[in-house]
């Protein structure tokens, strides 16, 4: 099976369904999959083939998810772009995965087409604009308007024979703390996650989703994914930054399911008037993209019951999820990722992928049909985490009787102060449980004399008095001293890409 099918299959099963809700307006499975084949066609007749790479650049859209399926209906592979770039950023990705094409909207023009002079090898553009003229003079590219494509193409299905290894989707990782990698997943990676997601959330065609995570995001295009599988539908809404909005839209349509990241739940908690809704239809709620300290997990299970809440863990290399804690034992086993997804194996083992037992420390590791190629481009770094003929996360965890997994932090984020080796999520978490902190971030930074130390960077609720003094007397009785932070900078705000991970290398280069 290939993903391509999920669309497919539910326009062949439910034609009349609202598969897409957005703004306003709906769009139709029967309608999604003639624009689809449409896009395909074009894509087809200009010469993309299978294993061409295509870019989008595009905020989530009724375009986006055509655009996203016409690619994969014709074997060739998709690369969604972050949203929030520059010319150098653009320039960069379309030349590293050699892209053929690329499907934007004219609002990214400014970006675009100074990027375009730097990547000779792009043959065509499909942009969502009326004034195609800055485009002229890109002697190596053709341009198109969308609404030609949509005008003029063939509506029947592309027939173009592809396979379920075939590569689907090269995702760049965000690089919230190392250069973006290029991860490549095949229809069957993202096909055998999705099922397996379906199962343990129990999704049916009744479904119907909030969206405000990107689908350039894994965790983002999942929700796509599993909603398409069983025919349910998806409701977009671009608006968090006013969360208010956002709130009134789940009420509104009617949403069953909600998904965010652990800065998503903070600014519904702090920033919104979440406490003040009642979401008659809410079913569930999932939160993965990042450790979320377990008294949050806590509140935003308050504040979303009857819903249940589910914690998930997973990365972009696992197409996306590897496991989650079922909601009724979120209490019993409060700060855990649970246990491995279905069609999974999870366990924490030493350097050479011995599982080890219950209590002992070691890298989270995985294996499963989920699990990427490998990355694009970058054989040295495929080797380093695809080895022993398992997957290795890079995060430290450790394993309770019961089986039950836990994350004490990652071999990238330990600090080792003086003779102690001290995990960043565990700092982190205990200022948490200050009431007036809002969020925070927990960063290594050079010592003369410790060789590393500890910074934290502290946001307090609004209207909090708050002060290192009383930050400092909080943690004495909840660390031991060598697990201190010796700086605190209490700020504004933490600087997080689109998807809401906290961009630690940024708040690095703040430490003065």
């Amino acid at each position: 099976m290939q993903i391509n099918n999920f669309l497919e299959n539910a326009a062949h099963k439910y034609p009349d369904k609202v598969a897409v809700l957005h703004q306003g307006q709906e769009m139709t499975y029967a309608e999604i999959e003639v624009r689809a084949n449409k896009m395909a066609n074009y894509l087809k007749e200009v010469n993309v083939c299978r294993g061409d790479r295509v870019a989008i650049l595009y905020k989530n859209s009724f375009d986006y998810i055509t655009s996203y399926f016409a690619i994969l209906k014709i074997g060739a592979i998709e690369v969604s772009l972050n949203t929030e770039t520059t010319v150098e950023t653009l320039a960069c990705v379309l030349n590293d995965c050699n892209a053929k094409a690329i499907i934007t909207n004219g609002k990214y023009s400014r970006y675009l087409v100074p990027a375009l002079r730097k990547v000779p090898r792009l043959e065509q553009v499909i942009v969502d604009q009326q004034d195609l003229s800055q485009y002229e003079d890109i002697g190596h590219c053709n341009q198109i308007r969308l609404k030609e494509v949509y005008d003029d193409g063939k509506a029947e299905h592309p027939n173009v024979r592809c396979i379920d290894v075939d590569l689907a989707s090269i995702v760049y990782t965000s690089g919230s703390t190392s250069t973006p990698k290029g991860v490549m997943l095949s229809h069957r990676n993202v096909v055998n996650n999705t099922r397996s997601i379906i199962q343990y959330l129990e999704l049916t065609d009744k479904d119907r989703m909030m969206v405000v995570l990107p689908f350039y995001y894994i965790y983002g295009k999942s929700l796509l994914t599993t909603h398409f599988c069983v025919g349910g539908s998806i409701v977009l809404d671009n608006r968090f930054a006013l969360p208010q909005v956002v709130l009134q839209t789940m009420k509104k349509t009617k949403v069953t399911g909600f998904a965010g990241v652990p800065s998503t739940f903070l600014i519904l908690l702090d920033r919104s008037a979440v406490r003040e809704f009642e979401f008659g239809s809410l079913r569930y709620v999932t939160q993965a993209g990042g450790s979320m300290a377990p008294t949050i997990q806590k509140k935003v299970a308050e504040v979303f019951a009857p819903a249940k809440l589910f914690v998930m863990y997973g990365t972009t290399e696992a197409a996306p999820r590897l496991s989650y804690l079922e909601p009724e034992k979120l209490a019993l086993k409060c700060g855990s990722i649970g246990k491995a997804i279905p069609n999974v194996d999870l366990f924490v083992a030493d350097k050479s992928g011995n599982k080890l037992p219950p209590g002992r420390a070691g890298e989270i590791v995985a294996r499963g049909s989920n699990i990427m190629v490998g990355y694009w481009n970058d054989p040295a770094e495929t080797a380093r985490v695809l080895k022993n003929g398992l997957y290795y996360t890079g995060d430290i965890g450790e394993v309770d009787k019961d089986g039950y997994i836990y994350v004490v932090g990652r071999t990238k984020d330990i600090i080792k102060v003086g003779g102690f080796r001290v995990s960043t999520k565990e700092i982190e978490e205990a200022l948490l449980e200050i009431n007036e902190i809002h969020e925070v971030a927990v960063i290594r930074v050079d010592d003369s004399i410790l060789g590393e130390a500890i910074k934290a960077f502290i946001v307090p609720r609004r209207s909090a008095d708050l002060t290192q003094e009383k930050i400092r007397n909080a943690l004495k009785t909840m660390l031991p001293p060598y697990k201190q932070p010796k700086h605190i900078d209490i700020i504004d705000s933490i600087p997080k890409n689109k998807s809401g991970k906290t961009m630690k290398t940024e708040l690095i280069g703040q430490h003065k």
